[in-house]
């Protein structure tokens, strides 16, 4: 009995110490962060949104952090490739992902047997850096000059107006169903593959209306190609100041939809380190010129610490999952 005891007594020593020992060498990593270079996986093709603030970013963060941050275009698969990969790296702080959280929560919900990762379980936010408003557009040929009278519009002609969409999981045809959904409106969709077919042809009037991007339909507003009736943001935006936000042409409380960004580390990643990340990003967002690079992406900078990034993603994945479910929307 005594030496059932004392191999007991050795074996708990010796796991307390090993345990010890693997948080120390966890506790020196994190305050060494980062001694070697950190990449920052962005999903998407170069060119996009997430591509523009992921180089931002990783240029910022190069100069913060002391090393630097490689941005690596890994695209595919709307974006799941390469968030699939960084959940599956480790968790150390030197494999991040610049996420395009709304798409991301959007897929999740819009093709669960075919993405490899959780979005909640697999990751853990470093921080929501910023988003891209939506807004509603109409061909001029439609007889409406705003939301009120398309509302009413589109309830005498049910199914006559169509919407583009560039996509079946885009954040634009998902405002639009929300939109239509919590209205009651009868509009027919016609997908599109991707926004650029979309506006050409909401432009030259095959289709009469679209909920998009604002760096994507700004010119065409501002060369009277297209109308703006309502931006889905919940206050105004500065680059379309005399747009009404929805809940302020409709009535509609809190709609707010926008396509959101942040950065995502892989799920374990010593707080110290995300704490590290966020504290640096926060500091970045606040210059200037920042802001000015990314507004001029079409991007609103809206900093989150990681607790409320978690809050907000968590938020993306009920609301869409309502709409899809509502809607009966399936993956192309």
């Amino acid at each position: 009995m005594r030496q059932l005891i004392q191999k007991s007594l050795f074996i708990a020593l010796c796991t307390t110490a090993i345990l010890g020992n693997a948080s120390a060498q966890t506790d020196a990593a994190s305050k060494n962060y980062p001694d070697k270079q950190v990449r920052l996986v962005i999903p998407f093709p170069p060119g996009g949104a997430t591509d523009v603030i992921g180089r931002i970013m990783a240029q910022e963060l190069s100069k913060s952090l002391g090393q630097q941050v490689l941005p690596d275009n890994r695209s595919g698969d709307s974006g799941n490739i390469g968030a699939d990969m960084v959940a599956k790296s480790p968790a150390d702080g030197y494999t991040l992902l610049m996420g395009a959280l709304t798409s991301h929560a959007i897929n999740t919900n819009l093709n669960k047997d075919g993405i490899k990762y959780n979005l909640e379980k697999d990751f853990t936010p470093v921080g929501v850096v910023g988003v891209v408003p939506l807004v509603f557009v109409v061909n001029p040929s439609v007889p409406v000059k705003n939301m009120k009278e398309f509302i009413a519009y589109a309830k005498a002609n049910p199914g006559k107006l169509t919407f583009a969409s560039s996509g079946a999981g885009a954040p634009q045809r998902l405002a639009m169903e929300m939109f239509r959904a919590q209205l009651g409106l009868d509009l027919l969709h016609v997908p599109y593959k991707g926004s650029g077919p979309a506006m050409t042809d909401l432009v030259g009037g095959q289709v009469l209306t679209m909920s998009e991007t604002v760096p994507a339909a700004l010119q065409f507003i501002q060369a009277g190609q297209l109308r703006a009736l309502a931006v889905t943001t919940a206050k105004r935006i500065s680059q379309l100041p005399d747009v009404p936000t929805i809940t302020e042409a409709t009535g509609l409380p809190n709609f707010d939809v926008v396509s959101m960004f942040g950065i995502l580390a892989p799920a374990g990643t010593p707080k110290p380190i995300i704490d590290k990340l966020n504290n640096d990003i926060k500091v970045i967002l606040q210059r200037p010129d920042v802001q000015e690079r990314m507004l001029a992406a079409g991007v609103y900078v809206n900093y989150l610490t990681p607790a409320d990034s978690a809050k907000r993603i968590q938020r993306e994945l009920n609301m869409w999952a309502k709409v899809i479910k509502d809607a009966g929307i399936k993956a192309d």
